[in-house]
């Protein structure tokens, strides 16, 4: 079975964790290079990791999206003390802040499967279950890549958006589930580049604050199901 090695990181700022995420990736790529000048039987495998944390009030901007999505200027990012990045993962526009749990897999897809589609598939399907325990029924949009609840008419809300990075089948990036979100960060953007649709919360959709905790650990449990891994080992705010 595969291994990954679980890291909360709690509240940590974009730019840390994006650095982070990077150094993990890097070296992956470094070790899977040197892999391929070694004999068969000399080769190491690499570590897969789960990162799981929540930002500070941020937006980024995925490589193929539009700046104009975000609709406010560097002042007024100042005055609501949020931070604005543009990013390597594919996507267009989203936000991160306090009560959203954010998920960076950094997995070595050749120890799992070599198909990006089933892998984003994968990560929606965790949240989709997830959902499923709270008693809300949840699905996908062709074409938008995400979680969304009454996705078949013209009520669709996104709850969960995603946008990931791979190289040689290397993976960084990953989901943004709204749990306990201030939603109205979400105007000063158009989420995704998508116009004509709304952003949702567990919260708002149970009509209640949400256990954090308690998700994290449905949807890293989903996780393991799906990708047939398991746990090698816990570390908490290790940055």
């Amino acid at each position: 079975m595969k291994k990954v090695i679980l890291q909360d990181l709690g509240e940590v700022d974009y730019a840390k964790a994006w650095d982070y995420q990077e150094k993990i990736f890097g070296g992956l790529l470094t070790e899977k290079s040197e892999n391929r000048k070694k004999e068969e039987n000399e080769k190491t495998t690499l570590q897969n990791y789960l990162l799981v944390c929540q930002h500070p009030h941020v937006y980024t901007l995925g490589k193929s999206g539009s700046e104009e999505n975000l609709l406010i200027n560097s002042l007024q990012l100042q005055e609501k003390k949020a931070s604005f990045y543009k990013i390597n993962r594919g996507g267009d526009i989203t936000y991160h802040g306090p009560g959203q749990m954010v998920v960076y897999p950094i997995f070595d897809l050749d120890q799992f499967f070599t198909d990006i589609h089933k892998y984003l598939r994968f990560l929606e399907e965790a949240v989709i279950l997830t959902l499923k325990e709270y008693g809300i029924e949840s699905g996908r949009i062709n074409g938008s890549t995400g979680v969304w609840l009454d996705w078949d008419n013209p009520k669709a809300r996104k709850i969960c958006a995603m946008g990931v990075r791979a190289s040689r089948w290397v993976t960084m990036h990953g989901l943004a589930f709204n749990l306990n979100s201030d939603l109205s960060y979400f105007d000063n953007i158009v989420p995704c580049g998508i116009t004509d649709k709304a952003v949702t919360s567990l919260h708002l959709e149970l009509n209640r604050p949400i256990d954090e905790d308690e998700v994290k650990e449905k949807l890293v449990g989903h996780l393991q199901d799906l990708f047939e891994f398991e746990i090698i080992k816990k570390e908490k705010n290790i940055l």
